[in-house]
Order: C-alpha cells, then sequence, then structure tokens
C-alpha cells in the first residue's frame, strides 16, 4: 500500500504540548503522580460551554496540528478530509457521571476505565489501523487529506484505575494527539502478530491509542532518512506499522 506522508502533527498531554515537552524517564518524571492530567482546554467558551474536557482536548490537539502545519482550519475543511478516531477511556467519564447519576454506580464494571487495561491491545491496533485506513483513502483518493486522532482522559476515573489489577507500572497521561495525512511516497506495512517487541511507555507513560500517535511526533525529532516504524506489545501480542523510507514532510515547528 503507498505511504501517506505526515504533514503535521498535535500533540497535547499531561507533559504539556508537543513532542519536547515528553521526558525521558517517565516514572521519575511523574515524582509518584498517578495521573499526568491535561487541564481543561481554553477554548471559546460560548462556542464549547457544553463541551467535555476530553472534546475541547480534541479540539486543542487539532488547533496545535494546524499550528505546526501553519495552516488555518479552512485548509483541511470540506468534504475531501477523512477524519479517523480512536481511543479507549475517553468515553469512562461521561459513562461514569451517567451510571452514577441514576445510583447505578455498582454496576459500573466493563463500560469503563475498570476493563481499559484488557483492551490497550485492541485499541493500540485499532489506532495503527486508522493510519493503515487513512493511508488507504487516500490511495484511492477517496480523500485528499486525512486526520488521526485519538483521545485519552483518566483523571475522572483515577480511583477505578487504582483499584485494577493489572495496573500500569508508568503514570497514565492524559493525551490528545492527531496526525494530518497527505499522499506520500515508498510503502507502508500493517501487521500483528503473536510475540514481538515494542512501544515506549517507560519513556512516555501509558498512553493507550495516543501511544502510537506520540510515537511518531518523538520520531519526527530525530534525523536520518530511513523507515520509519511504530510497534507496541501488549500479552503477548504485537501491533506494528512502518513507513519504507522517512514519512515527515517538515520537522516540529511547535515547542
Amino acid at each position: 500500500m503507498r505511504a501517506p506522508a505526515i504533514r503535521a502533527v498535535g500533540l497535547l498531554s499531561g507533559w504539556g504540548e508537543g513532542a519536547a515537552s515528553v521526558p525521558l524517564d517517565a516514572k521519575a518524571a511523574a515524582a509518584g503522580r498517578a495521573v499526568l492530567e491535561v487541564e481543561r482546554p481554553a477554548l471559546d467558551p460560548e462556542r464549547f460551554r457544553r463541551s467535555r474536557r476530553e472534546c475541547l482536548m480534541g479540539v486543542a490537539a487539532v488547533h496545535l496540528m494546524l499550528e505546526d502545519a501553519q495552516q488555518g482550519p479552512e485548509a483541511v475543511a470540506g468534504e475531501r478530509t477523512a477524519l479517523l478516531f480512536a481511543t479507549t477511556a475517553a468515553y469512562a467519564p461521561s459513562n461514569r457521571a451517567f451510571i452514577e447519576s441514576r445510583g447505578g454506580s455498582t454496576y459500573f464494571p466493563y463500560t469503563a476505565a475498570a476493563a481499559v487495561p484488557a483492551e490497550v491491545a485492541i485499541a493500540f491496533g485499532l489506532t495503527l489501523r486508522a493510519i493503515a485506513r487513512a493511508a488507504a483513502l487516500l490511495e484511492a483518493h477517496a480523500c485528499d487529506h486525512a486526520i488521526v486522532l485519538a483521545v485519552e482522559v483518566f483523571a475522572e476515573c483515577a480511583d477505578v484505575f487504582a483499584r485494577v489489577r493489572r495496573a500500569p507500572s508508568v503514570p497514565l497521561v492524559e493525551t490528545a494527539a492527531c496526525l494530518w495525512l497527505d499522499r506520500g511516497h515508498g510503502t507502508i506495512i500493517f501487521e500483528r502478530r503473536r510475540g514481538g517487541t515494542g512501544g515506549d511507555r517507560a519513556r512516555i507513560g501509558e498512553m493507550l491509542s495516543c501511544e502510537p500517535l506520540a510515537t511518531l511526533a518523538l520520531a519526527r525529532e530525530t534525523g536520518g532518512e530511513g523507515p520509519v516504524a511504530v510497534a507496541g506489545t501488549w500479552r503477548g501480542e504485537t501491533a506494528r506499522l512502518e513507513w519504507s523510507a522517512r514519512p515527515y514532510r517538515t520537522r516540529s515547528r511547535v515547542a
């Protein structure tokens, strides 16, 4: 399959804005904090007065992507831009609020954060599949641009995560990340298989479905023209996406 070019990246996380904010050691940088929270983005209070924090994070990530591309919203407006979204935990806060407001807090098992760690492999694979699907849409000229967006929030369900049997050994890092993809050169391969290694959670923390996008944002900051791959492993299964050549149009313009 023809590889898409990464035109711009938007990254907002509990570490800050952009790849430059990500530490070298997540556990050390967290200094004992179990969750690295993103404050509610300061967007138009009238337009977004009813929006939840996770929605605002997604919008803010797209704004950062456009800033990175030095473009306005009109550049991706219209029916020729595809939007692909992935998340594992972003619906947990609203699910919890809905259930507990009706006195059903004891029936809060699978739809919320208690099940999140068991779904990491699914979420990771879905995010990589979203990129691969975007590549297919661009190759087929079904769209001119594609935005792949992922959002993860944890603070509202921090107490639930603390009780999870297989809790992550690194801090949970709230994140909203997106890629702007255009048609590119070379090829891209997506695969899932048993065994293998991958992921960089020791550095970035647990970002769930945002991890592949954050990893690609970090990889852009390095030099070289060789292949670029992103992979993650959970419970013995590895998801991997590889470009045959460096896919970035530019280096980061956002600190």
